[in-house]
């Protein structure tokens, strides 16, 4: 199992350590083990952790196929788990949108401010004006009982069935760039309308993530793959690392979301 680290950052060692304890416990007790909710590359760790065990298995839900931010069960071979074995509830956020608006870092704040850990809900979804979110089973009457405003809206929620939530489409285009570096700064710097010294202020000022986490080091180095979320200015992945020109500047593919 220690070879798993050799693919994953050491920063990632502690959640690695983690997942490594619950597939343990899994193959002792020959139990499920039902998880948080958790984003794309902690999904990930924990299918590299579980790799091809003919024993143990790993399923995820978050309420819809296309829910960024997802559930795990880790469980014996011969366990077929269903979507309410999940315990996932969705909720819709009713609020006087004829005379007020709310939007999603309000609710996330809002959220956050019950004392809420994130791996306690899903994703928060909207078409605009309606806003749906995914919780755990056991927070929802918690939910429902304490959040009575996001900002200064007065809201209640409204449990509804998985069919009735809002669908949501991502669109992506692909660009080639060439940056000097595989920093941090650098790749986002080759974004249009940034340069790096922006791209240092937005790094430094907790404006980035990577891989759904803050990184406010400038030099953090980057890979095939990852994830980076600017606020206020979207979203996008490198796609490919497509080799080096002559003058050993570093060309790439990435996927911006539109």
């Amino acid at each position: 199992m220690s070879e798993i680290y050799q693919h994953f950052r050491p920063e990632e060692k502690e959640f690695i350590d983690k997942v490594v304890e619950w597939k343990r416990q899994v193959m002792e007790i020959y139990a499920p083990k039902l998880t948080g909710f958790l984003d794309p590359r902690e999904r990930q760790i924990i299918r590299s952790a579980v790799g091809s065990d003919e024993d143990v298995r790993v399923s995820f839900f978050g309420g819809t196929a296309e829910a960024e931010r997802q559930r795990a069960l880790i469980h014996p071979d011969y366990f077929e788990p269903a979507d309410t074995d999940f315990d996932v509830v969705l909720h819709e956020i009713d609020y006087p949108e004829k005379f007020a608006s709310i939007s999603h870092p309000q609710i996330l704040g809002s959220l956050m401010g019950l004392g809420l850990k994130r791996e306690k809900f899903g994703d928060i979804i909207t078409d605009g004006s309606r806003y749906q979110l995914f919780v755990v089973k056991e927070t929802a009457d918690y939910m429902y009982m304490h959040l009575g405003h996001v900002g200064k809206v007065p809201v209640k929620l409204m449990e509804k069935p998985f069919q009735e939530a809002i669908q949501q489409h991502e669109e992506w285009r692909e660009q080639s760039v060439t940056v000097s570096s595989m920093r941090l700064d650098a790749v986002i710097g080759s974004l249009p309308s940034m340069s790096r010294q922006k791209a240092q202020q937005l790094i430094k000022g907790g404006a980035v993530k990577v891989n759904w986490k803050s990184v406010e080091n400038p030099s953090f180095e980057c890979e095939e793959q990852d994830v980076l979320s600017i606020r206020g200015s979207g979203r996008m992945k490198i796609l490919s690392i497509d080799g080096q020109t002559k003058k050993e500047k570093w060309r790439m593919t990435l996927g911006i979301l539109k």
